[in-house]
């Protein structure tokens, strides 16, 4: 088939949906077992470790548009100096849940490291 031909498939574009993003649970995997990646107390730490890397971007972000000017004949005013933060904090989550940075794979590995070591040493 040609590239350009209208009916030729495209490719899927963003994470391969086979893979799973990062670290997570991949569709049509085995079932996990208790404790392994993709249970439930797993999926918890991959959402708090994406909430992390959520915040981080958001910090990011926040700060490379604090010195935008607003004003001028296209600039928001003072409805986008305020609604900003919100607008960076949205971009944040999206640039993370479409895989972000990297961040949120290795503090999920280290959270389940650390719930590894815990588990190994007993209630405390």
């Amino acid at each position: 088939m040609n590239a350009l031909d209208p009916a030729a498939p495209t490719p899927a574009l963003g994470p391969n949906p086979t893979r799973g993003p990062g670290l997570g649970p991949r569709l049509g995997a085995a079932p996990a077992q208790a404790g392994a990646p993709g249970d439930a107390g797993s999926d918890k730490l991959r959402q708090v470790a994406q909430d992390f890397e959520s915040i981080f971007i958001f910090q990011m972000l926040d700060i490379m548009n604090s010195g935008l000017a607003t004003d001028g004949p296209f600039g928001g005013g003072q409805g986008e100096k305020m609604f900003r933060s919100l607008m960076n904090e949205e971009i944040a989550k999206s640039i993370s849940a479409s895989s972000g940075f990297g961040i949120s794979d290795a503090v999920y590995r280290q959270l389940l490291q650390l719930q590894e070591m815990r588990n190994d040493n007993g209630p405390d």
